[in-house]
């Protein structure tokens, strides 16, 4: 089944609809959201499967993805966050940043991203498809080690250059 996404421009106002692949493939702007669990100091990552099309293999945060058409953003976030880790929690909206960057496999990210945060200890369920690994790894150990391209995603690097987290 065919996956859509919003398209907004930079204001995150939406100004269309496009299939996530297309979108990805010509770099089209589209709303995304991307989910911080924390305990106490650690934050959540979970290792991309190496199924995903693109950035499989690298460290993320605990989950994102994008908003179907009409779906709310939070909405969305608590469907990922149990699609990717089998997890559930309460999440609470953060921020918002944008970047734009080449993700591998001829895949262009150009997003408009809306942070949730959420306080976690409960047990995870991995979806093989999603993820194939998680951790918790101490917040200023994140920080120290995150620009490290061939360990984390480009999103998540941006968000620590941007101190998001």
């Amino acid at each position: 089944m065919d996956e859509y996404v919003v398209l907004v421009n930079k204001h995150d106002e939406q100004i269309g609809i496009a299939e996530k692949l297309q979108s990805h493939r010509e770099g089209l702007r589209h709303r995304a959201f991307s989910v911080i669990l924390t305990n106490g100091s650690r934050i959540l990552l979970q290792q991309r499967s190496d199924k995903k099309y693109h950035s499989p293999g690298l460290w993320a945060n605990a989950a994102c993805g994008h908003p179907r058409p009409g779906e709310s953003l939070k909405a969305a976030a608590d469907r990922r966050l149990n699609e990717e880790i089998g997890a559930s929690c309460d999440l609470n909206w953060g921020a918002v940043t944008q970047y734009s960057a080449p993700v591998g496999n001829a895949m262009i990210e150009n997003e408009v991203v809306h942070l949730f945060f959420g306080k976690y200890d409960g047990p995870f369920n991995l979806n093989p498809d999603e993820a194939s690994d998680w951790q918790w790894i101490d917040r200023e150990l994140l920080y120290k080690t995150g620009q490290d391209a061939n360990r984390y995603t480009y999103w998540l690097r941006d968000y620590l250059k941007k101190e998001l987290l």
